[in-house]
């Protein structure tokens, strides 16, 4: 696939995303890299981003324990 690149840059057809939300974009020598960023893998930046309210009063200190384990 060609695309013409405008004064804005380059349209990518939604249709090659998929359902993807965020993608990265790095340049190395003669070529643009688009990697889909897979949005599902926990991360450490992730905790308390939907808190909820429950009654374990050391979630805090013991998070690992209450994610990890069964």
């Amino acid at each position: 696939m060609k695309l013409k690149v405008t004064e804005s840059g380059v349209l990518i057809p939604k249709e090659l995303l998929g359902n993807s939300e965020e993608v990265e974009i790095t340049k190395a020598e003669d070529q643009i890299i688009i990697t889909i960023v897979n949005n599902s893998n926990m991360s450490i930046w992730d905790l308390g981003k939907n808190p909820v309210e429950c009654d374990i009063t050391d979630a805090s200190i013991n998070h690992d324990k209450y994610i990890y384990q069964p």
